[in-house]
């Protein structure tokens, strides 16, 4: 890890990559931190975590001054979960309790994504009162995602950090980056040096966070990027399917044209 005595870790806990809905590969995304000075970044692709084991294997076997969490973005039935420190896969639309509980049961941790806007992927404040309220500690989020730069701009996501404050849980950031140029846009912040600390920093919530929000017209780009990155993986499933030659669209890490995919260290992404 670089020298980060100095100053507070930068941590981005939401990131998406080609192999969900990001337009980006793994090497980009990990290039584009490092120049960010991102100390610690978490991949989580909606319901897979490929990418991610892929993600924390490269940076590791190439030394670079980061770290990888192995995370996944969750569809549950109350809204999105961010599940941080996995080992496994969780199956999507379970209740968030249900998930929650899966979560933990990995040693991983669980942030409410982008809270509180009136739609279905967002868990409103009555969901986090029941879970912080429920008895039983093991189904409580262990954080708020209080600064995403996608919803930040929406009044609902102004009342997040106050929600936190009453139930008393930590406030973080993330990017919700789709693409590589993304990352670091918005992070939490942190005393300490590893991604233990960060872990640490959550139960004592003691986080901040920095960031900006996304223009409209950033988000209104992003969106048709995404089109054209979706017909080439239609084009690209559809060539393996009619060529029968065990391919299909890019997952953004070496192996994932492969199918089933497999990561391959020495491989092309």
């Amino acid at each position: 890890m670089t020298d980060t005595s100095a100053r507070a870790m930068r941590a981005d806990l939401h990131i998406h990559t080609l192999a969900s809905d990001g337009i980006s590969d793994v090497r980009t995304i990990l290039r584009h931190a490092v120049h960010r000075k991102v100390d610690i970044i978490a991949i989580t692709d909606h319901e897979r975590i490929d990418a991610a084991v892929a993600a924390r294997t490269i940076a590791e076997a190439e030394g670079l001054p980061i770290e990888v969490i192995v995370g996944e973005e969750v569809t549950t039935r109350n809204g999105h979960l961010v599940a941080l420190f996995l080992e496994e896969r969780i199956g999507p639309w379970h209740s968030m309790r249900t998930t929650v509980a899966r979560v933990h049961d990995q040693g991983g941790l669980a942030i409410v994504a982008h809270p509180l806007v009136p739609y279905p992927l967002c868990a409103s404040a009555r969901t986090i009162r029941k879970l912080m309220h429920d008895p039983d500690d093991h189904v409580h989020p262990d954080a708020l995602e209080a600064f995403n730069p996608t919803t930040a701009r929406m009044r609902w996501s102004r009342r997040v950090p106050a929600l936190a404050e009453e139930v008393g849980i930590a406030a973080v950031a993330g990017s919700d980056a789709h693409r590589a140029s993304a990352v670091g846009h918005a992070v939490t912040t942190f005393g300490g040096s590893s991604a233990a600390d960060l872990r640490a920093a959550l139960k004592a919530r003691d986080t901040g966070w920095e960031g900006e929000p996304y223009s409209w017209r950033q988000q209104l780009k992003m969106f048709r990027r995404q089109l054209g990155k979706n017909a080439v993986a239609v084009r690209d499933d559809v060539r393996g399917a009619v060529r029968r030659d065990g391919t299909g669209r890019d997952l953004g890490y070496p192996g994932g044209r492969m199918r089933p995919p497999s990561f391959d260290e020495e491989g092309d992404a």
